[in-house]
């Protein structure tokens, strides 16, 4: 089943290529989407694909990040019949 997961990360995730790597591993996996830095210090993201993919990319992105130090994430998942994205880009 392909999913979207709108997903936040809170911690230190800027300043660190968060943003770079996330791109690199959601390519990684053939997942489409986008990934920005927020105003609050967080980092915003959303996730289309395979639901099993998609939740690979999440708990990399949480746990086995080089640099970043994920303290919390909040994840929102829903189905996905339309996709919004042909790639997966990072948004400035």
């Amino acid at each position: 089943m392909n999913v979207r997961a709108i997903v936040r990360f809170y911690g230190l995730v800027q300043g660190v290529n968060f943003r770079y790597f996330t791109r690199m591993k959601a390519r990684e996996l053939g997942l489409t989407g986008i990934v920005r830095n927020e105003p609050d210090g967080s980092v915003y993201a959303e996730f289309e694909g395979e639901k099993e993919k998609v939740m690979e990319c999440i708990e990399w992105c949480a746990h086995h990040q080089p640099h970043a130090e994920v303290e919390n994430f909040e994840v929102k998942i829903e189905e996905n019949r339309e996709p919004r994205y042909g790639s997966f880009e990072i948004v400035r």
